[in-house]
């Protein structure tokens, strides 16, 4: 009798432990940027009661997919709001490197409209019920990591930005001088598409805005660090690195302890 009563109490526990754990609600947002109508994903953890610090996804030059989704849950089982944006447009979604490159490429060449998706995008985030407006972040990924860092140039009232394995090139570096929040740049030290006379550019980009910026350099990483679909041949340029991915998202953590306190 004693052993069924510690049984059921044992059961009964676990039981209330997973339901105060609460779960993941995922879901997808419709919205517009101009007449464009865009689709985006919204993540958080239901367990979390009330206003919290919510970070904004920027998805890498294929699209919005289940890449970011998966990083977007990660994110809320960390405690924040998450909202995932699309920058092409709902069902652009390119199937290949070559359709990735010509609608990556639209953006790149025209950082105006590049700054009014991802905009679109963090209005969404900033006036859902459960985000704390004053303590927002983006983050992106090589195509999104480039977005991130324009949404900063553009003035963009938000605590913190970080990149990985981003674009880090600027057109109109004086842009700077417009950034509020915080920068940490996530890089891979080898990468061949973000060279050395690009990063050096950058970094002077932040000395002279008087950017709160920080940039950390993963040796043996190149392109695409944190993607396992990346493969693992460095010689291509881009390939997975365990260590640089599970080492850039440990420093993306600490940066928000401390931007978004």
């Amino acid at each position: 009798m004693f052993r069924m009563r510690t049984q059921f109490l044992s059961a009964f526990v676990l039981v209330a432990a997973l339901s105060a754990r609460g779960e993941i609600v995922s879901k997808p947002i419709e919205y517009k940027q101009g007449d464009t109508v865009l689709e985006g994903w919204s993540v958080y953890d239901d367990a979390v009661h009330g206003k919290r610090p919510a970070v904004l996804v920027v998805h890498q030059w294929k699209g919005l997919g289940d890449y970011e989704k998966q990083r977007a849950e990660m994110l809320a089982r960390l405690g924040y709001n998450v909202f995932a944006v699309d920058i092409y447009g709902k069902g652009v979604r390119p199937q290949n490197p070559q359709e990735a490159g010509a609608e990556a490429g639209k953006y790149k060449n025209d950082r105006s409209l590049l700054r009014a998706r991802v905009a679109a995008g963090l209005e969404v985030l900033a006036k859902h019920d459960l985000t704390d407006p004053k303590r927002i972040a983006a983050i992106g990924y090589c195509f999104g990591g480039m977005g991130v860092l324009e949404l900063a140039r553009s003035g963009a009232e938000i605590a913190a930005v970080v990149t990985f394995h981003g674009a880090l090139n600027n057109p109109a570096p004086a842009d700077a001088k417009n950034i509020k929040a915080k920068v940490l740049a996530l890089h891979g030290a080898d990468d061949p598409y973000v060279p050395a006379k690009e990063v050096a550019a950058f970094e002077e980009e932040m000395r002279q805005g008087g950017v709160d910026w920080q940039l950390i350099a993963y040796g043996g990483a190149v392109h695409s660090f944190t993607e396992r679909d990346a493969g693992n041949d460095n010689s291509k340029g881009a390939a997975y690195n365990e260590r640089a991915d599970r080492r850039s998202w440990e420093a993306m953590k600490q940066f928000f302890t401390e931007a978004l306190k």
